[in-house]
């Protein structure tokens, strides 16, 4: 790790508040030697019930990288619900906006390969309760934000009225569009600043066409850039798993390299990035240097099983990468 972004890494504490709008789930993770094919049985591992939800995991991971972060979203009246509000609470997380709803909370199902990848279903649960009228009865802490971080695991409309007056209130909005949408409103287009999509969303949303050889480094990133703009989107960051980010910033574009490791399990580690990059905005980083913090993040979460379990405080992270 180069000693710059050590300094900025261990720096992101003290920032801006954050807010975030967005997903909380029970994992049920199972490792298992190779993904099954369908219809196929194989055999796994020990039953993990770990805390995930693309919402939770983002604010918990910039939670941990020191940052004032608040959640705004529901769970449900069952066992999991204080398993996951506990989780937050010992990450940093503000959990005292959230609602609490009848019925199950939000839970994924995922299975793990002896590579790291995995295959994820998800089951929104108390998620699906969250209208854009709590959104709305809650503009006043969304516009003591600084960065507002929203993922697409939450109704469209609550994501939508949490865009577009947070965008009005002079909030910077993140969105990760994921789980993925072929086609945005345009509302909330216009009320996001901030777009991040790995590569494959990136293809779909504007109709690229994927590379050959797989190389996606190697794409006309000056034509991708167009594209994002045209879409209305001048800002964005587009992550190319092992092969790092590409950062897309007024016209133009950079590329990030990724952050060498051993993975384990990559099951948030897009979440990760995303924490980060809230974190960073919240610190007064520009989105390039957001973006080279994030990469190592990212790497460091893919060393260890789960999403939030996976995540290191700013210390842990620099003193990884100086081993």
């Amino acid at each position: 790790m180069p000693q710059a972004i050590r300094e900025q890494l261990l720096a992101l504490g003290g920032g801006e508040p954050v807010a975030v709008v967005g997903s909380m789930n029970a994992d049920y993770t199972v490792a298992t030697r190779r993904l099954p094919q369908p219809g196929e049985t194989v055999a796994g591992g020990v039953l993990r019930i770990l805390p995930g939800g693309k919402g939770a995991n983002q604010a918990a991971s910039a939670a941990r990288l020191g940052a004032n972060v608040r959640m705004y979203g529901a769970v449900g009246d069952d066992s999991n619900a204080e398993f996951l509000l506990s989780r937050l609470d010992d990450a940093g997380v503000d959990t005292s906006e959230i609602l609490h709803a009848e019925g199950a909370s939000g839970t994924t199902v995922i299975t793990v390969d002896a590579e790291g990848e995995n295959t994820i279903v998800y089951s929104a649960g108390a998620n699906g309760k969250v209208s854009a009228g709590y959104v709305q009865a809650h503009g006043d802490g969304l516009a003591e934000a600084r960065v507002l971080g929203l993922c697409l695991e939450s109704p469209l409309t609550t994501v939508i009225a949490a865009a577009r007056m947070a965008h009005d209130s002079g909030v910077t909005v993140l969105l990760n569009e994921s789980p993925f949408l072929p086609e945005l409103p345009h509302e909330l287009v216009e009320a996001t600043d901030i777009l991040l999509v790995n590569e494959h969303e990136a293809a779909l949303l504007l109709e690229l066409d994927p590379p050959a050889d797989g190389d996606w480094g190697e794409l006309d990133w000056s034509d991708v850039v167009e594209r994002f703009s045209d879409y209305g989107f001048d800002r964005a960051i587009v992550t190319l798993g092992a092969e790092g980010s590409i950062v897309v910033d007024d016209g133009h574009w950079h590329r990030v390299s990724a952050a060498r490791i051993n993975a384990v399990d990559t099951t948030g580690c897009g979440d990760s990035f995303m924490g980060t990059i809230l974190a960073g905005l919240a610190a007064g980083y520009t989105l390039l240097q957001c973006a080279q913090i994030a990469s190592y993040v990212a790497a460091f979460a893919a060393t260890k099983l789960g999403a939030q379990s996976s995540y290191g405080t700013a210390v842990e992270i620099a003193d990884y990468f100086a081993a």
